[in-house]
């Protein structure tokens, strides 16, 4: 029996970047349930005063309810939404998770946005939003892809420092514990979990991943932070074959 499907977009994006993927599922199998959520403050959905990843799962999940969806679920989530995934799938029933180019662990990311605090403080916000998308290899997408890029996003300080809270506050060696918590929570449930990454994984962290979660599958996909826009077919598959 195929699982039903539960995609979420990265941040300051939404729902509408999984349509491609979408379309390439309604091919490949028609009658699967796929439903692609609005994280909080994005989109349709209403914005928060918190925007805490256990919080945000929480909310989620109760969307996933109300669709009446029962049961166990195949998660797919874009870079934050691949955090939000992977907790989700470690409290709430979960078969499977697709993490589409989101590193878990504190690393350089975490120190480059901690510098750039007091900037995403202040009116010049939008110059650490428009430096991160200068290292996605947006160039790279054919146009319809980088049109959804460009345009099915709203960029805000509040979303900006409500979903990077715990990267700007948190302490790292906490964060990796919990990370490490959670996979471990899905090796134990037999979570299936497959990582798409733009770039081969450093030795170091692809250790930690394989210690904590033996079941995980690593698929290299050269090119930009967005390989469901550049890709959905190749997508779509990985949810419907290997995620099934």
């Amino acid at each position: 029996m195929s699982r039903p499907l539960v995609l979420l977009h990265g941040l300051t994006y939404d729902k509408r970047h999984w349509d491609p993927v979408l379309g390439e599922i309604a091919k490949i199998d028609p009658g699967r349930t796929a439903l692609a959520l609005d994280l909080p403050g994005h989109g349709d959905a209403l914005r928060r005063d918190s925007y805490g990843i256990t919080d945000v799962a929480g909310v989620l999940h109760d969307q996933v309810v109300a669709a009446g969806i029962d049961g166990p679920v195949v998660l797919a989530g874009h870079s934050i939404g691949a955090v939000v995934a992977t907790r989700y799938a470690a409290l709430y029933p979960a078969a499977g998770v697709l993490n589409v180019d989101q590193v878990l662990l504190p690393g350089r990311f975490f120190a480059t946005l901690r510098a750039a605090e007091p900037t995403l403080r202040s009116p010049q916000w939008r110059q650490v939003w428009n430096q991160m998308l200068a290292g996605m290899a947006l160039d790279t997408l054919p146009p319809d892809a980088r049109s959804i890029v460009d345009t099915a996003t709203d960029p805000r300080p509040d979303l900006l420092l409500g979903y990077w809270d715990e990267v700007l506050h948190g302490d790292d060696a906490a964060i990796r514990a919990e990370r490490t918590a959670d996979l471990r929570t899905l090796a134990t449930n037999g979570t299936e979990y497959e990582w798409v990454t733009a770039k081969e994984p450093p030795a170091p962290y692809v250790q930690w991943l394989t210690a904590a979660l033996p079941q995980v599958k690593i698929t290299v996909i050269p090119g930009s932070h967005f390989p469901h826009l550049a890709g959905p077919a190749r997508i779509a598959r990985i949810l419907t074959d290997d995620l099934s």
